[in-house]
């Protein structure tokens, strides 16, 4: 009988490192459950007929399998919420972008793009934002009568006020 015991427990063992390295877990908890019923099966043939198992003894393996379904179960139900707590943080992003996008309307902005002349080189472009605007998924907005990714901004003012930069040339040129 303890070679049977062994062997189960070799079986939650190798479950355990399967378990734990295995990338498709649902078809590895569906061969898990079949083997510990295999393997129970297994021992109800091989048992002694003059030496029985004890009840106890089977009923604790009967805990065991009933333990594992239910994990098996709770991990479904955890992989479930983790998808959906996955697709509404991305709606969440997307919606945060088209807010931040959208505030942005009437504000003086700084955008920083590359020079078409000299890719080492970068061209500041100031102006109000006159109009926003969804491309290929990312916000857009319009300054100057041209489109800009929201990415490039680099600084943002409420409209007639001057940046901090211009504000201290003019406070040390009154000096």
């Amino acid at each position: 009988m303890s070679v049977i015991s062994s062997e189960i427990t070799n079986l939650q063992n190798t479950t355990a490192y399967n378990n734990a390295t295995s990338t498709d877990t649902k078809k590895t908890d569906e061969n898990d459950s079949n083997m510990f019923l295999t393997l129970m099966l297994e021992q109800l043939k091989s048992q002694d007929p003059t030496q029985p198992t004890d009840n106890t003894e089977w009923l604790s393996q009967l805990a065991q399998y009933s333990s594992l379904e239910q994990m098996t179960q709770m991990n479904e139900g955890l992989e479930g919420c983790m998808n959906y707590i996955a697709a509404l943080y991305s709606d969440m992003a997307a919606n945060a972008e088209v807010t931040q996008t959208l505030s942005m309307i009437g504000k003086d902005v700084t955008i920083s793009i590359e020079d078409p002349d000299n890719k080492d080189k970068t061209i500041e472009i100031t102006g109000t934002v006159t109009e926003a605007s969804f491309e290929d998924g990312t916000g857009k907005v319009k300054v100057n009568g041209e489109y800009y990714s929201i990415a490039n901004i680099i600084s943002i003012r409420e409209k007639g006020e001057s940046s901090s930069t211009e504000e201290n040339t003019t406070t040390a040129q009154n000096k």
